[in-house]
């Protein structure tokens, strides 16, 4: 199932939002390639922080 801005894994939680919407993005396309979900989301998570830290983005809220 599709993950969206208000509807995602609880594992995205601490993410900072822009970081969090790209790991989101991430997911989905590879839920859409067939990925299982448990697969999907331990990826989009780690090439969201690669994608952030390129930019120069904190990855995490400063509370988590």
């Amino acid at each position: 199932m599709p993950w969206n801005a208000t509807r995602y894994p609880s594992s995205m939680r601490s993410l900072i939002v822009p970081v969090r919407e790209k790991a989101i993005s991430i997911a989905n396309a590879l839920l859409a390639e067939g990925l299982d979900e448990r697969s999907a989301i331990r990826i989009a998570i780690a090439k969201a922080k690669e994608w952030a830290q390129r930019r120069g983005l904190p990855v995490r809220d400063k509370e988590a």
